[in-house]
């Protein structure tokens, strides 16, 4: 029984080498990784600066979708 366990884990480890496709998927991975790590350090330190500056654009766009004042 454990010479069976120890042939099939043996030959799953070898298919799984030979397999390419999730070679890409884990350099696919990794780039995804660095980049969301990437957009969360720019928002940790550009935070405040941004949240300042979305307020100002929306003050702004909020302005431009005011109706025209009708005379009366």
């Amino acid at each position: 029984m454990f010479f069976k366990l120890m042939t099939y884990t043996a030959d799953m480890m070898a298919r799984l080498r030979s397999e390419e496709d999730g070679l890409a998927l884990t350099e696919y991975l990794i780039l995804l990784g660095l980049l969301t790590g990437a957009v969360v350090g720019a928002v940790l330190i550009f935070g405040q600066t941004l949240g300042s500056q979305w307020a100002l654009w929306q003050t702004w766009l909020s302005g431009l979708n005011a109706p025209p004042a009708i005379p009366t």
